[in-house]
């Protein structure tokens, strides 16, 4: 029998019948009740729209330039999905009330993910197995985690924490060594820790943070904040509560952080080494600078967005690294987006796996869930069509070659918000193409995540097995 009292055939109703005595507003209300990913694209979806009419008001707009409404609806998703993409100088475009839109729609958008993210792991954990929702307890950290108002100010605890220590060191580096007046210093750094550990991107210098390539106290601060935006909220309360005791750690939890730093690392030695005497890029700077901007392009790669170089003179080496390190992204439930580390570092294991001819995957002294093995090729193959198809549609809308192309597609799906310079000079059409895969790239995971852990469907049958050739 159902929950509901209805009799089961096959694992299938048999009725679907309304409830006795539902009146006509309770069935009309649980008939369109949505799912939870659904409630995510939805909710993402209305404050793209709401911000696109916000930015063409009288008043957001800098005087001797216009917001064409295009340009607001991909300006409005880009700041919405933390993406960083635009086709304006936020600078200089905006004033400093289209500005304090922007960046409020950036928090909004960064803690909406990090809230939606926790929100669906307590809806999906009422929906499974009592072990199940002990491990997700055990993964959150939380004591008492079907508390969502108690989830909610952690992570809401946790954001304006982080970002007020990086305002602060912004701020007071902005102000005592660049000689900027209080305002314009307490400003730049509110607006660039949020954009920061949203990984975002925007900036209000029209050269993003390429006049700061050889300050250590403005990059790393920055790097700070967009790596602790990229670990997760599941990671970030971890670490909080146990970083003395690694051997405490979930599984997702060492997968984040060991991908994390293996890739940064590799990141940072390959751009570094590919770029040290590029002229256009690391080749005019010191030795010492040049490794700070190496790593800097790392770290922005994890779906920052800032740059210290300039993109589109990068070599085209860099370029496709570049591609594959936005393209991973970040951890699950972060600010970041990507297939995410834990996806990507979970089919590494299964191949290592595979060579060595383990029939069980093993990660850091625990056995991975065979379930698991399915959703993470599921994610990526999606993911590789998600880039493949748009890649191929902007080349029909646009004359640009495909190094660039791939490298805009990528950014946005990735919500990286790095750029060749191409973004002012798309058509309409591809502006367009790209709102809908940064909104994409943004609810993408997490709404197939779910959508994957709630359609567990047993069969009572079983066809024969064989074995096709691979390889």
């Amino acid at each position: 029998m159902l929950p509901n009292g209805l009799p089961r055939a096959y694992g299938v109703p048999v009725a679907t019948r309304k409830p006795v005595n539902e009146s006509p507003t309770e069935g009309l209300r649980r008939r369109f009740r949505l799912h939870p990913a659904q409630v995510v694209v939805v909710g993402f979806s209305v404050a793209i729209a709401a911000g696109t009419v916000l930015l063409l008001l009288p008043g957001m707009t800098a005087p001797g330039r216009v917001t064409t409404p295009v340009d607001a609806l991909f300006t409005a998703a880009s700041a919405v999905t933390t993406t960083g993409l635009t086709p304006v100088d936020t600078a200089t475009h905006w004033t400093f009330l289209g500005q304090l839109l922007l960046i409020v729609m950036t928090q909004l958008g960064g803690l909406g993910i990090l809230v939606s993210a926790a929100l669906i792991g307590v809806l999906l954990a009422r929906r499974l197995s009592l072990r199940t929702r002990l491990n997700a307890a055990n993964e959150f950290r939380a004591e008492g985690f079907t508390d969502l108002r108690k989830l909610v100010r952690t992570v809401i605890g946790i954001t304006l924490l982080i970002e007020a220590i990086v305002a602060l060191l912004l701020f007071l580096r902005y102000l005592t060594h660049y000689g900027w007046d209080v305002g314009r210093a307490a400003w730049n750094g509110i607006f660039d820790s949020i954009s920061a550990f949203t990984n975002l991107g925007f900036s209000l210098q029209s050269d993003s943070m390429m006049r700061f390539v050889g300050d250590p106290f403005i990059c790393l601060p920055l790097c700070a904040a967009v790596i602790l935006g990229g670990l997760g909220f599941p990671v970030i309360v971890q670490l909080w509560k146990e970083w003395r005791h690694p051997l405490r750690w979930s599984m997702n939890t060492n997968l984040v952080v060991f991908g994390t730093v293996v890739l940064l690392l590799l990141g940072a030695g390959y751009l570094t080494i590919v770029e040290w005497d590029n002229p256009g890029t690391l080749g005019p700077l010191d030795p010492a600078t040049r490794v700070l901007a190496g790593f800097f392009a790392s770290v922005m790669t994890r779906s920052g967005g800032f740059n210290t170089v300039d993109i589109a003179a990068m070599n085209d080496e860099s370029w496709f690294a570049s591609d594959v390190l936005m393209f991973i992204g970040t951890g699950p439930a972060s600010v970041g987006g990507g297939i995410r580390v834990t996806t990507f570092f979970v089919l590494f294991f299964v191949m290592l796996a595979e060579f060595r001819g383990e029939l069980q995957v093993n990660i850091f002294g625990k056995r991975l869930s065979r379930a698991v093995h399915r959703q993470a090729i599921t994610v990526v193959l999606v993911s590789v069509a998600a880039v493949v198809g748009p890649t191929l549609l902007l080349l029909q809308l646009t004359e640009l070659p495909l190094g660039r192309i791939l490298f805009e597609v990528i950014s946005a799906f990735s919500t990286t918000g790095l750029s060749t310079g191409i973004t002012p000079d798309l058509p309409d059409s591809a502006k367009i193409v790209l709102a809908v895969l940064m909104l994409a790239g943004r609810v993408g995971p997490l709404t197939l995540g779910t959508a994957l852990v709630l359609r567990d469907r047993r069969i009572l049958y079983e066809f024969p097995k064989e074995r096709p050739v691979v390889g």
